[in-house]
């Protein structure tokens, strides 16, 4: 994740530094003033900026998080230490690949407000409707598949180890629904076809196994990566910088590939239009025959 703050090209003074406004926000709070340019788009506008006062509050009252609840499922580091001891008792499942991404997402927050791998009663509502039980919008059931012989081992109740790949305990499903899905009917229901040349399909009907887990989470740790460390942020984490940077309004631009011109005139011009700053959120997990490698993506979108 990425993030740009364009400062004024005019002249020095415009340039120096930003001083304490005198004055309330008419919130009751302090506030700097960009002086002659929005900070998002360096057009010559005139506007007030949030930001932390010399106390350190923080001013900024964001967007609340889809579903109105921000999830941070993993534990602290005793918590995290007490489940590692449980979960060499446990059954062990080890997670696929998009297994893996999918734990990763629920575990950091950024599938709030689940808490967990869905149950039956969010999936037929999500394959039916495209929302929660709750009525919260959800286009896609967020699942965990796993094996016949593994399924019949379990009951509602029982706690499952889940695995890396490579081996080390990520997380504990507390397992609360076992079913078996219709898979050829959430295809048509999700993805609108049973064509197996969709990518989505083909997922579905050819990699996933007959019985669904959903249940509670409790993490451990992330998954851990190796690369590009500093873009890589957790919901709560970007919500806390954006804070601390003074952004109230963020633009943010999903993208899979090298930015060209196009797309960063259509940034700015929509940073411009909301008064506000940019996030850039590259996808950089599994792509698609002739995509661009996320190495030479990330660079591209760092120069």
């Amino acid at each position: 994740m990425l993030w740009r703050q364009c400062w004024p090209k005019g002249p020095r003074r415009s340039r120096r530094r930003p001083r304490w406004a005198a004055r309330s926000n008419g919130r009751g709070r302090w506030a700097k003033r960009s002086d002659r340019h929005s900070s998002a788009s360096c057009s010559s506008w005139r506007h007030w900026q949030y930001l932390p006062t010399p106390k350190g509050e923080l001013l900024v009252k964001l967007t609340p998080p889809h579903g109105g609840l921000l999830q941070e499922l993993v534990r602290d580091a005793a918590q995290g230490e007490q489940l590692k001891q449980e979960a060499i008792y446990l059954p062990s499942w080890d997670l696929s690949w998009r297994q893996l991404w999918d734990l990763e997402l629920l575990l950091n927050g950024a599938f709030s407000p689940l808490a967990g791998f869905m149950g039956q009663a969010d999936y037929d509502s999500v394959c039916q409707g495209m929302r929660l039980s709750d009525g919260t919008l959800w286009p896609i059931p967020i699942t965990l598949d796993v094996g016949e012989e593994f399924a019949s081992s379990l009951s509602q109740g029982d706690r499952v180890a889940l695995r890396h790949p490579e081996g080390m305990v990520l997380a504990i499903l507390t397992v609360s629904d076992i079913w078996r899905p219709e898979l050829a009917q959430e295809a048509e229901q999700v993805y609108g076809t049973s064509d197996q040349s969709h990518p989505g399909v083909f997922g579905l009907l050819q990699q996933s196994r007959p019985v669904y887990l959903g249940g509670r989470l409790e993490g451990i740790e992330l998954p851990p990566h190796h690369t590009y460390p500093q873009l890589r942020h957790t919901p709560a984490e970007l919500r806390r910088l954006f804070s601390k940077r003074g952004w109230g309004r963020v633009v943010a631009f999903q993208t899979r590939n090298p930015m060209h011109r196009a797309h960063l005139e259509l940034t700015r011009r929509a940073a411009a239009q909301a008064e506000a700053n940019l996030l850039l959120h590259p996808v950089v997990g599994r792509t698609k025959p002739g995509d661009v490698d996320y190495f030479a993506r990330v660079r591209c979108y760092q120069a």
